[in-house]
C-alpha cells in the first residue's frame, strides 16, 4: 500500500473513526465525581520524621532518595523507604497524582504509598514509598531465563490490569518505572506522575510517555487514546528482554521514533491505521516512513538470545505491538496467552476467562487464523526484510504469527465478535 500523495503541513485528525476502550471503559460511570476530579484535600504529614540517606535518581518531575523513617525501629521492614521530592508542579496535577496513588496503592505489583509530606517553609511536597532493591535493567537482561521473562511480563500485566480496572491509565510504562528485585522475584510498577483517569471519548495530551515507549497513537497525534497505550509499553519492554536490546525502538526524535517502528512493523499497517482513524501525516514524516515491508521476529534472533525466543513469544509480541491501539490485546486478554502457560501453572487461584467466552474466542480465533493462512497462500502476506533501526534501536516487528493455543491467544477482533455473539 503506497502512502497518500498529498499531506497537510502537520499530522492532522479528520473526522475519522473514534472508538472507546474494549475493557474497563465505563469504570468511572460507576464512581462518584470525587473519585476522579481535582477536589482532593491532601492531608500532609510531617517531613521531619524522615531522613535522606542518598540520591537514587532524578527526573523531569522530581528527585528520588533512599531514606529512613526515624519513628520506626531498625528491624521494622518499613524503616527504609524511598522519598520522592517533587519539583514545582500545578496544584491540580499534584492532587491528581496523590488521588491516583491512593486508588492503586497496595494493588498487586504496585508500589505502596506510605506517606505524603510537605516542607513547612518551602511547601515542597514529597511522597514516601516502599523501598525496592531493584536490579538495573541491563543487569537484569543478562541474568534472566526464558521463564523469568515470562514471569515478569506476566506480573507487569497484572499490575496494569489492576489500575485499568480502576479507570486509570499509567501512560509511562518503561523499564525505569518497573522495579524488579530479582533475588526475591518481585516486581513493582512505580511513578504515577503521568497517569490519568480514562474517560471514553475524552481527548488527552500526546506529550506523555517516554519517547522510546510511545505508542503510534501518540506519534500520529491521536488524542482519544485508551488503556492500550500501556500495552504498547509492555510490548516494547518484552521485546527488549527477549532480544536482549537495551532499547527496542530507539528514535532520535518524535518523527524518527515512528520511522524506527515502521522499519520493522512495515508501512502498510501504518497507512491503514491512519486511514482508519482519519489521520493525515505530516509530509516530511510520510517521506521518512516511505514503504517498508514487515520484518519477521526471527530476524532478531541470535546466539545470545535464542534461548528466550519462541513461537509463543513472537505471537504475543505481534498482538501487543499493533499500530491500531484498538486491536491490541487488553491486559486481561494478554494474561490468557499461551506464552504464560508455564507461569500460570504455578499460580493457584488465577482466574481464566469464563468458559463460554473462552470457547467462543477459540472458535473465532481459529477462523481468523485460517483466513490469514489462506491470504498467505495467495501471496498476500507481508515479506520479510533486513532488521531496521540502528545500534540498539532497531526494534522488531512480527513476520508470521507463531502458533496460538485455544483462547489464551485470542485476538481483539475475535473478542469483539464474541462479545457481540454473547
Amino acid at each position: 500500500m503506497a502512502p497518500p500523495k498529498r499531506y497537510p503541513k502537520s499530522n492532522r485528525r479528520k473526522d475519522g473513526l473514534r472508538l472507546v476502550a474494549r475493557e474497563h471503559a465505563t469504570v468511572l460511570l460507576c464512581k462518584p465525581a470525587a473519585y476522579y476530579d481535582d477536589s482532593l484535600n491532601v492531608s500532609w504529614g510531617c517531613q521531619d520524621q524522615y531522613e535522606v540517606i542518598k540520591q537514587l535518581g532524578k527526573g523531569k518531575y522530581g528527585e528520588v532518595y533512599e531514606g529512613i523513617n526515624l519513628r520506626l525501629g531498625a528491624r521494622d521492614k518499613d524503616r527504609v523507604c524511598v522519598i520522592k521530592v517533587m519539583r514545582p508542579v500545578k496544584e491540580h496535577r499534584l492532587r491528581r497524582e496523590v488521588k491516583i496513588l491512593q486508588h492503586v496503592s497496595g494493588g498487586p505489583n504496585i508500589v505502596r504509598l506510605l506517606d505524603v509530606v510537605r516542607d513547612p517553609e518551602t511547601k515542597t511536597p514529597s511522597f514516601v514509598f516502599d523501598f525496592v532493591d531493584a536490579m538495573p535493567f541491563k543487569e537484569l537482561q543478562a541474568a534472566v531465563t526464558d521463564l523469568d521473562v515470562r514471569y515478569y511480563i506476566f506480573q507487569l500485566l497484572i499490575a496494569l490490569d489492576y489500575c485499568h480496572s480502576r479507570g486509570i491509565m499509567h501512560r509511562d510504562v518503561k523499564p525505569g518505572n518497573v522495579l524488579i528485585d530479582h533475588s526475591k522475584r518481585e516486581l513493582k510498577l512505580i511513578d504515577w506522575g503521568l497517569a490519568d483517569f480514562y474517560q471514553p471519548g475524552k481527548e488527552y495530551p500526546v506529550r506523555v510517555a517516554t519517547r522510546f515507549y510511545k505508542g503510534p497513537e501518540l506519534l500520529v497525534d491521536i488524542k482519544d487514546y485508551t488503556y492500550s497505550l500501556d500495552v504498547w509499553g509492555v510490548g516494547c519492554m518484552m521485546a527488549a528482554l527477549v532480544f536482549k536490546k537495551p532499547v527496542f525502538f530507539r528514535g532520535e526524535d518524535e518523527f524518527d521514533q515512528l520511522v524506527k517502528v515502521v522499519r520493522v512493523l512495515g508501512s502498510d499497517g501504518l497507512y491503514a491505521y491512519c486511514d482508519k482513524y482519519g489521520v493525515e501525516l505530516d509530509p516530511r514524516l510520510a517521506q521518512l516512513c516511505g514503504y517498508r515491508a514487515r520484518v519477521a521476529w526471527r530476524k532478531f534472533v541470535n546466539s545470545d538470545n535464542s534461548h528466550l525466543a519462541s513461537a509463543e513469544a513472537f505471537d504475543l509480541l505481534d498482538r501487543l505491538l499493533k499500530y491500531d491501539h484498538h486491536e491490541r490485546l487488553t491486559c486481561q486478554e494478554a494474561l490468557q496467552h499461551a506464552y504464560f502457560d508455564p507461569v500460570r501453572e504455578g499460580l493457584p487461584g488465577f482466574k481464566p476467562l469464563p468458559e463460554p467466552m473462552a470457547q467462543m474466542l477459540a472458535v473465532l480465533e481459529a477462523r481468523r487464523r485460517q483466513q490469514g493462512q489462506q491470504q498467505e497462500d495467495q501471496g498476500g502476506a507481508g515479506g520479510s526484510g533486513s532488521a531496521a533501526g540502528d545500534g540498539d534501536g532497531g526494534g522488531g516487528g512480527g513476520g508470521g504469527a507463531g502458533p496460538s493455543r485455544g483462547p489464551s491467544a485470542s485476538a481483539p477482533a475475535a473478542a469483539q465478535e464474541a462479545m457481540a455473539v454473547a
